[in-house]
């Protein structure tokens, strides 16, 4: 076992992280808390599907969040033709004379890739960029290809024009670490952006860190601490998401279908040791899970057909949830 953060490690490591932060809140004005979550993703090496109207932001936050990590990207426009080897790459016949058939790498082959619109795509590309997203390689005539490492996937989706999309099932879905809301703006940000930059351009920002300095702060997340009550906390929360659970609070009850599974919890507890570090904690809080969850939850919860007919959301669900659960046991 690693050993574990000292204080004044997790203070160093919080103050590298905040140039990443400030950076990002420099492109998608006044959303700090969507920049945030997409921070803590990344400190926790998981992929993020962010769903909101055109416009707001979402792709160029992405092309940021690469420059400032100083890593190569890509990306992907998800449509209806695009096929599996668009994304994962594919054999061509090369050469002269004895012609030989090479492997010509797909987008998939970055460090960070923004898969644009996901689910317009058919659901067998969707599976091949989830396989990619689950086992961190890409198979191609029975052969695997490792993709680079650190690998990032930024998916986003619109909630509207959903005639002919593929939504994605919610097995895929647990495959990303969070799903965030990307809120829309209001009159004094859209005075900021409309004064301050030409055209809309964000401004183009400096690497902030590399991959070698990224994998120092990814061995800092292991090294937080999770003390056993937080864990136990964790684990209460995501059996109560179950209907059929004894502690399951009224609202789950009444509007889920299925509980989270455990992915949830290994995501709430990988996400909550990246938050604390942000915060310069060598320990994980209450308050760490509490602020994850709904981001780790919103997307893992299967819901009733009276949660539509009421109108209740996950959203909704996950509130209640927190509300319902202890951090400590009752005796």
């Amino acid at each position: 076992m690693s050993e574990l953060l000292s204080p004044a490690e997790a203070r160093d490591a919080a103050e590298r992280i905040v140039s990443l932060q400030k950076g990002l809140n420099q492109v998608l004005l006044d959303q700090p808390r969507v920049v945030e979550q997409v921070v803590v993703a990344v400190l926790a090496r998981g992929h993020v599907l962010l769903e909101g109207l055109p416009g707001l932001g979402k792709t160029e936050l992405c092309k940021a969040l690469a420059r400032l990590l100083g890593l190569p990207f890509r990306r992907i426009q998800f449509t209806p033709d695009l096929l599996p080897g668009d994304i994962t790459g594919t054999y061509v016949l090369e050469g002269e004379g004895r012609r030989d058939f090479t492997f010509r790498e797909g987008p998939l082959f970055a460090h960070v890739v923004l898969a644009d619109e996901i689910n317009r795509s058919s659901p067998k590309t969707q599976a091949a960029l989830l396989e990619a997203m689950q086992e961190r390689g890409v198979t191609v005539l029975g052969q695997t290809r490792p993709l680079p490492d650190p690998f990032f996937v930024l998916a986003t989706q619109n909630p509207i024009e959903l005639e002919g999309t593929y939504p994605l099932p919610e097995a895929q879905l647990d495959r990303f670490l969070f799903r965030v809301q990307v809120p829309s703006v209001g009159a004094r940000t859209l005075t900021t952006l409309l004064t301050t930059r030409v055209r809309g351009t964000p401004p183009v920002l400096p690497p902030v860190t590399d991959a070698a300095r990224l994998g120092e702060l990814f061995a800092a997340v292991d090294r937080v601490h999770l003390p056993v009550p937080v864990a136990d906390f964790i684990g209460r929360l995501v059996e109560a998401s179950d209907p059929n659970a004894p502690g399951a609070p009224e609202p789950v009850r009444r509007f889920v279908r299925f509980g989270a599974s455990p992915r949830a919890a290994l995501a709430l507890a990988a996400s909550g040791r990246a938050l604390a570090l942000t915060r310069g904690k060598p320990n994980v809080g209450f308050d760490e899970v509490v602020a994850c969850a709904p981001a780790v939850l919103n997307h893992r919860l299967v819901l009733a057909y009276e949660a539509s007919l009421e109108k209740v959301g996950p959203q909704d669900v996950v509130r209640a949830l927190l509300e319902a659960i202890p951090e400590v046991p009752r005796a």
